[in-house]
Parts: structure tokens; C-alpha cells; sequence
């Protein structure tokens, strides 16, 4: 990686760059704010910020701690309860894209926040949990992943399905009834990958620059499909660092503010 940017700063880019001016997007904090935020910092600055806690329209300068950090309320264009975003947004189809992260992901992007190792009752590691998770996969528009790429997370397959991708393959997301279009993306700190248009397995499409094809396949738990056509990502702008250090920095300097 350049030693201008990190890892996780290239990622963070190009998830930011797959959104668009003017769509609305379901956010979680973390890497997906972090994405978000930029992309109406720089490229988008009518993106929609839809947080849970039921902030429509949110338009935080620094990156919240969490969705029920007051910055998000103060900045909203409306604050309506956790079941109405939940109701009358998001199970409609109502928000064109979502944002999630995962703990596990495999082949088909299906996702798990839920529990890793044994099984639920006794698990190895009892993670966070589903959240707004499952109904951000089944009923957005698309879904966008960002998640760090190794063999602990990028899995033969998940232990729990919190969040269903593509389910087995091809036609288990009509199956289940599934409003949304899936995973439309996956952004890792080594390049990107889209579902296969007939077999819906992710397939790397586009490397990060000084990123090679054995690195990510390195990093897959399972045979990496490549595209013919592998591309690789332009590095991030000085302005999209500029306004993505920016924010980090505003949001340290909040955090030891105690407010």
C-alpha cells in the first residue's frame, strides 16, 4: 500500500465512491459512517443519511459515536421512532442503498454478526447481534459491504446467517421473498468484488493499487473466483483524505471532549 494512505483509508474511498448524489442510504457506524460521511463530503452532498435511531436526512461534520450520538438528531430533517424508520422506510423499499459491515462473509455474501464457533446456545465468540442488519439486506435497494478481507472473516461458510446475501445461489432470495437487490458490492482493504451476474458468487472485479490477485485469494477462505477483466482502483484523491481525515480528527477531538 502507498505509503501516502493506509489500508483501511483506500477502503474507506471506495466505498464511499459507489455512492451516489442523491439516493438515501441506511447507515451503521463504524466504517459504513465513515464511507457514508465522506461520499456527501466530497462527491454526494444531497446524500440521504438514514441512521436506526430513526434520524432521516442527517448531516453530522464530524462522524457519530454511535447512532444515538446527538449530533445526528441536531443535524436530521426529521427524527421519527426506531419503528416507523424501521415500518414505513426501510420494509417498503423505501432506501435505495444500505450499508453494512460483517464479521463473517461468504461466497455468496451472506453475513454474520451473530455468534462464531459451537453453536448458538455455545458459542465460541457471541458477537454483537443482528441489529437493523437483516432488514437492511432483505429490503434496500442494494446492499453495500465494507469489511476487512482475511480467512477469519472471508469464510467457506458463515457460522450464524444474520444477513442474507444470495442464500445457497441463484433464485433463494425470490425464494425467501426478499424485497431488496442484495449485495451489490463488496469493498475489502485489498479491492472489490461483485456477484456474479448468473452464479451470484462474488468475484473480484478490481484490485487496490500495489495490490496483487495471490494477495486476495491469500486472504479468501474459499477459491476466489477472478473476473477476466480484473482492473485496479484509482488511490484516493488528496481531497477525499483532506475531508476523510477531517472528519476523524473533529470526531477525535469531540470523543475526548466528553460531549
Amino acid at each position: 500500500m502507498n505509503a501516502d494512505y493506509t489500508a483501511d483509508e483506500m477502503m474507506t474511498v471506495a466505498a464511499a465512491r459507489q455512492l451516489r448524489d442523491g439516493t438515501a442510504c441506511f447507515v451503521g457506524i463504524g466504517l459504513p459512517s465513515t464511507a457514508a460521511n465522506l461520499a456527501r463530503a466530497t462527491h454526494a452532498p444531497n446524500l440521504v443519511l438514514i441512521y436506526e435511531s430513526g434520524c432521516l436526512g442527517a448531516k453530522p461534520d464530524r462522524l457519530p459515536l454511535s447512532i444515538g450520538d446527538g449530533i445526528l438528531a441536531d443535524t436530521a430533517d426529521a427524527v421519527v421512532s426506531v419503528p416507523e424508520v424501521f415500518n414505513y422506510w426501510l420494509q417498503p423499499g423505501r432506501i435505495d442503498v444500505g450499508f453494512l459491515g460483517a464479521a463473517q462473509l461468504d461466497r455468496y455474501g451472506n453475513i454474520n454478526t451473530t455468534v462464531v464457533g459451537g453453536d448458538y446456545d455455545d458459542p465460541s465468540v457471541r458477537l454483537p447481534g443482528a441489529g437493523g442488519a437483516p432488514e437492511i439486506a432483505a429490503s434496500c435497494g442494494e446492499v453495500v459491504v465494507i469489511v476487512r478481507q482475511n480467512l477469519r472473516t472471508f469464510v467457506e461458510r458463515v457460522d450464524f446467517v444474520t444477513s442474507v446475501g444470495y442464500g445457497a445461489g441463484p433464485g433463494d432470495r425470490e425464494r425467501l421473498g426478499l424485497r431488496g437487490g442484495g449485495p451489490r458490492v463488496v469493498i475489502t482493504d485489498l479491492g472489490v468484488l461483485e456477484p456474479d451476474p448468473v452464479s451470484c458468487e462474488l468475484t473480484l472485479t478490481r484490485l487496490h493499487p500495489g495490490v496483487t490477485t495471490d494477495q486476495a485469494r491469500a486472504a479468501t477462505g474459499w477459491d476466489l473466483a477472478v473476473a477476466e477483466r480484473l482492473t485496479t482502483g484509482d488511490p484516493p484523491t488528496g481531497h477525499e483524505l483532506t475531508r476523510m481525515r477531517a472528519l476523524a480528527a473533529t470526531t477525535r477531538e469531540n470523543g475526548r471532549g466528553g460531549t
